[in-house]
């Protein structure tokens, strides 16, 4: 993909944003149709987020419900793009969750059992970014597996391979994809499908660190790119990119 096709295809993608304020209109169809979207697509991220700050997997689901639940009664309709990301937005939107939920726990009636553990107290500062961060990043990889899996099952099946097994001569891992896929393969095929495949996965999480982001062009994907450790996933994809600045 040249660098002129890439831009095209970032500038036409929608922005979170774009769709937070798409969910919160008056067109009943586009609101509906943006609100599944945005729940559908973050609902991995929102998760994990919960899990790992009230650690109870029935909390964390009933407070991803929750969270869906507000966000379609209108609770977020005064987001305002000026004011940051979309992933900051989302976590501070978790976070007034997460404190919610615990206000509402020590208000409960205590039991009298004296080793009953107490709340998890949700992770603040630095400790707390660092969590979202992290699991803001694995969803994004995860979708961009799938994204890849989608475009080509030979191109998740060679990438796997060759990160399960970083070792392995292109020959034997002919052999052993040959077998999986149903069909013989060489070993220049195993190099041109991995170069391919490589290319094709930083294009993907580009796509999908872009969906996110107001401020798409070459220096806001690369700070976020940065900011996420994912910078080395996707160096190939903003060269080929080059300085547009789209």
């Amino acid at each position: 993909m040249d660098p002129q096709e890439l831009s095209q295809r970032l500038s036409r993608i929608s922005t979170m944003w774009t769709m937070v304020l798409q969910a919160h209109g008056e067109a009943a169809d586009a609101v509906t149709a943006a609100q599944r979207v945005l729940v559908q697509r973050y609902g991995g991220a929102v998760y994990r987020y919960l899990l790992g700050a009230v650690r109870d997997p029935d909390a964390a689901a009933e407070l991803s419900q929750e969270f869906a639940l507000r966000f379609v009664r209108g609770d977020y309709r005064r987001a305002d793009p000026g004011r940051g990301r979309f992933r900051d937005y989302l976590k501070t939107a978790l976070i007034h969750l997460v404190t919610d939920y615990h206000r509402a726990r020590q208000a409960w009636p205590r039991p009298l059992a004296t080793h009953t553990p107490e709340p998890v107290t949700p992770p603040s500062g630095a400790d707390g970014e660092c969590d979202f961060l992290s699991q803001w990043r694995e969803e994004l990889l995860d979708r961009t597996w799938r994204a890849l899996g989608e475009t080509s099952a030979d191109y998740r099946a060679v990438l796997l391979l060759r990160i399960e097994n970083p070792d392995m001569p292109s020959a034997e891992m002919a052999e052993r994809l040959g077998a999986q896929l149903g069909r013989p393969l060489t070993a220049a095929w195993v190099r041109k499908a991995l170069q391919r495949a490589h290319a094709k996965f930083a294009d993907l999480l580009l796509d999908e660190v872009a969906v996110s982001l107001e401020d798409a062009t070459r220096e806001g994907l690369e700070q976020e790119l940065r900011e996420l450790d994912l910078l080395k996933y996707c160096r190939s994809a903003l060269e080929r990119r080059g300085g547009q600045g789209q």
